[in-house]
């Protein structure tokens, strides 16, 4: 039985986690296929699927729903789990200490992420910064992130992403192919 670890990506910090994320699951034996999507043809070909997605503009990028919504019907009644890369993880943040606790607060999931996350019955959703260079952003954004406290780098938290790849790994050990979780969420 194959999970799908399947992203859409700018830069190459959400390829990143997603590859890290397919490691740690084949480390604990779990059959994996990383690919992006554009690359899947079949997601019904796979047992279980982690779909994740930088965010731009709050939104993850179109080809990553529009993947969502063309393999929703194959991926129903399968386990799925999704994460977001943008500049504010729910732990780590290119931005400075302050502004990101604020932006937390004030931070509203997409309608269109909500619906198509309620439509994949998702057990969980994760939020994870990436990596950012002065080259991936236009003059004025620029301008804005530096405002923010915004610091350019990898801030791409590996521990937390071990972590959350290993609780997967738990899931799926527990009962493959179920889309329905054995461990409790927090």
């Amino acid at each position: 039985m194959t999970v799908l670890v399947a992203y859409a990506t700018c830069h190459g910090s959400t390829r990143g986690i997603a590859e890290r994320i397919g490691a740690r699951l084949a480390q604990s034996g779990v059959d994996v296929d990383v690919r992006p999507m554009a690359g899947v043809a079949d997601a019904g070909a796979y047992e279980g699927a982690v779909l994740g997605s930088a965010v731009h503009g709050g939104r993850w990028l179109p080809d990553a729903m529009t993947f969502g919504r063309a393999h929703q019907p194959a991926l129903a009644g399968h386990p799925v789990w999704l994460f977001s890369v943008s500049t504010l993880g729910d732990e780590e943040s290119m931005l400075g200490a302050r502004t990101a606790h604020r932006l937390r607060a004030w931070r509203k999931e997409s309608a269109e992420l909500a619906e198509l996350r309620r439509q994949l019955r998702a057990r969980d959703h994760r939020n994870f910064a990436g990596a950012v260079t002065r080259a991936d952003w236009p003059p004025t954004g620029r301008v804005v992130f530096r405002v923010l406290g915004g610091r350019y780098g990898d801030h791409r938290n590996w521990p937390a992403i071990d972590a959350w790849a290993d609780r997967i790994a738990r899931e799926w050990a527990a009962n493959p192919g179920s889309p329905e979780p054995h461990e409790p969420r927090h």
